[in-house]
C-alpha cells in the first residue's frame, strides 16, 4: 500500500523532457497565468498544445522550469487588447530608463536564476519583445521560435552563463526612427540583444528576416559588451549578423556560423586587449556577404573562414571595412582564409591600424561588373609598415588583374614568399621567395551552420536541408 501511494502522483503526473514530474499540463491561458504567478521557485510548468493569449507578462521566478509541447504546438501570443505603445522605441540601449521593460511576453523577475523555457513559439506581434530579463543568471532558452516581434526577440541586461541553444528568430525585431518613417538611418533591434553578456553560449540557432521593408531589418545577434562568450553553429540570413561595438570585449569565439550578413565589431582607436591578448576569435565560419567584417578592433584573430562572395554583389565591397579616424595600435591576424571574389578589395581601413599579420591565405578574384581595379589591401599612409606583414599567401586574380596594394607607403610592409597570378603591381614588390609552401597550412574541412547543414570542403559550401 505504501508503494502504490507513492507511485499515485507519479502516474497522474507527466515526465518533462527534462525527467521532472509535472502536477498536470496546462491547457488555459487564465492556468499558464497563474502557474507562473503562484508557482514556487523551483517549480516545473508543463504547457499543452495550443494558443495561449496572455494580457500582461509572465514572470518567471529563479529555477523555474516552463516547457511546451513543441514550437509547432505550443504558442504564447500577446491578446488582441495588450498593445503597448511605440513611443518608448526606440529603447535608450543602456539604460531601462525610459523603456518599457513590460511590454515582452516573458518578463524574468530581476536577477532570476536558472530559468529554462523550452518546447514553444513566442509571437507578439504587437509587443515589443518575447523576452526581458535584468540580470539573469544561467537562462536555459531553447527549442524555441520567437516571431514577429517589434523591437528585439530576447532583450536582456547583464546576463550570466546563459545558454540559447536551438531556437528560431523569424522576423523577430526591428528598426526604428523615432517617429520619423521613412526617414534615412535609424535604431535597429536585435533578435538577440543583450547588454553586458559574459559566459554565455548562443549555439545552433536560425535566423530569418521574411520581410524586406526597411522598417523590418534587425540584428541576429546585437551585444554591447561580451566577454568569453561562444557563439557556434548558428545560420543568420539578415543584414547584420552579429554587432559587438563596445568597450572591453574579451575572450569572445565566434565560430563554425553562417554569416549572410555584415558582423560589426569596431570600436575608437581597435579598443584595449585584455590580458588574454584576445578580444575575438572568429574561425571556420562561412562568409556570404562582402562586405563581411567591420572594423576595427585591436586583439582580433580571423582564421579558417571561407569568404564566399557573389563577385556581381559584391562589387563595390571591402572584405574588412574600417570607417574611423583614430590610430589602432593593433594587434589583428588574418591568415588561413579561403577568400573567393572580394569585390572592392580584401581589406580597406581609413584610420591607422598596426602590428597586422596577413599570412597563408588563398586570395582568388574574379574580373567584377565594374571592373574593379583598385589593390586588394588599402592601408593608411600613416600606417607603421615596419609592423604589417603580408606573407606565404596564395592571391590569383583571374581576369581583370588586380594591385596588391593601394598606396605607395604599404610597399614599405613584409612582402614575402607570396604566390602571386596576375597581380598588377607584382614588379614593385620585392616579395623575397622562402622555403615554406605558400597558401592554407591545410584544406578548409568543417561544418558550420544550424545543426552543421553546411558542409565546406574543396573550396565549396554544399548545404544539406532539413537539419
Amino acid at each position: 500500500m505504501r508503494i502504490l501511494s507513492f507511485l499515485q502522483p507519479l502516474l497522474l503526473g507527466v515526465l518533462t523532457a527534462s525527467g521532472v514530474f509535472a502536477a498536470e499540463v496546462i491547457t488555459t491561458s487564465a492556468a499558464l497565468v497563474a502557474a507562473i504567478r503562484d508557482g514556487a521557485e523551483g517549480s516545473t510548468i508543463v504547457i499543452g498544445p495550443g494558443t495561449f493569449a496572455i494580457d500582461a507578462p509572465l514572470a518567471p521566478k529563479s529555477g523555474m522550469t516552463i516547457t511546451g509541447a513543441g514550437m509547432e504546438q505550443t504558442i504564447i501570443i500577446g491578446a488582441a487588447g495588450w498593445k503597448p505603445s511605440t513611443a518608448t522605441l526606440p529603447d535608450p540601449e543602456m539604460k531601462t530608463k525610459g523603456m518599457d521593460t513590460n511590454a515582452y511576453l516573458f518578463r524574468l523577475q530581476d536577477k532570476a536564476q536558472k530559468v529554462s523555457i523550452s518546447a514553444m513559439t513566442l509571437r507578439g506581434p504587437q509587443l515589443h519583445g518575447a523576452l526581458f530579463a535584468w540580470e539573469p543568471t544561467d537562462l536555459r532558452l531553447s527549442n524555441v521560435r520567437i516571431q514577429e516581434v517589434l523591437w528585439s526577440g530576447v532583450r536582456t541586461f547583464g546576463m550570466k552563463g546563459a545558454k540559447i541553444t536551438d531556437c528560431e528568430f523569424i522576423d523577430a525585431g526591428g528598426r526604428w526612427d523615432r517617429g520619423q518613417p521613412g526617414t534615412k538611418g535609424g535604431i535597429t533591434g536585435g533578435a538577440i540583444f543583450a547588454i553586458w553578456m559574459a559566459d554565455c553560449e548562443i549555439a545552433n540557432n536560425r535566423f530569418v528576416r521574411t520581410r524586406q521593408a526597411a522598417q523590418n531589418e534587425f540584428y541576429g545577434i546585437k551585444v554591447r559588451q561580451g566577454k568569453r562568450c561562444n557563439v557556434h553553429h548558428n545560420s543568420i540570413a539578415v543584414n547584420f549578423s552579429m554587432e559587438f561595438p563596445f568597450e572591453n570585449d574579451e575572450d569572445n569565439e565566434i565560430s563554425y556560423n553562417i554569416c549572410h550578413g555584415t558582423i560589426s565589431i569596431p570600436k575608437h582607436a581597435g579598443g584595449p586587449v585584455p590580458a588574454s591578448g584576445k578580444t575575438f576569435h572568429f574561425h571556420h565560419n562561412l562568409f556570404l556577404h562582402g562586405y563581411a567584417l567591420e572594423f576595427v578592433r585591436n586583439g582580433v584573430e580571423i582564421d579558417h573562414n571561407l569568404f564566399d562572395f557573389d563577385p556581381v554583389k559584391a562589387d563595390g565591397m571591402n572584405l574588412i571595412s574600417a570607417f574611423g579616424n583614430a590610430d589602432a595600435a593593433g594587434p589583428a591576424s588574418f591568415h588561413d582564409n579561403l577568400v573567393k571574389n572580394p569585390g572592392r578589395g580584401v581589406m580597406w581601413m581609413n584610420e591607422v591600424f598596426n602590428h597586422l599579420e596577413i599570412r597563408n591565405n588563398h586570395i582568388i578574384t574574379n574580373t567584377t561588373p565594374t571592373p574593379r581595379t583598385e589593390g586588394l589591401f588599402g592601408f593608411n599612409a600613416k600606417c607603421d609598415f615596419s609592423t604589417i606583414t603580408i606573407r606565404d599567401n596564395i592571391i590569383e586574380c583571374i581576369g581583370q588583374p588586380r594591385p596588391l596594394l593601394r598606396c605607395a607607403e604599404s610597399y614599405g610592409a613584409t612582402i614575402s614568399n607570396n604566390a602571386l597570378t596576375n597581380v598588377a603591381d607584382a614588379d614593385k614588390l620585392k616579395n623575397v621567395a622562402g622555403t615554406t609552401k605558400p597558401g592554407l597550412s591545410a584544406p578548409l574541412a568543417f561544418r558550420c551552420g544550424f545543426h552543421e547543414e553546411t558542409t565546406i570542403a574543396d573550396g565549396k559550401a554544399t548545404t544539406v536541408t532539413g537539419r
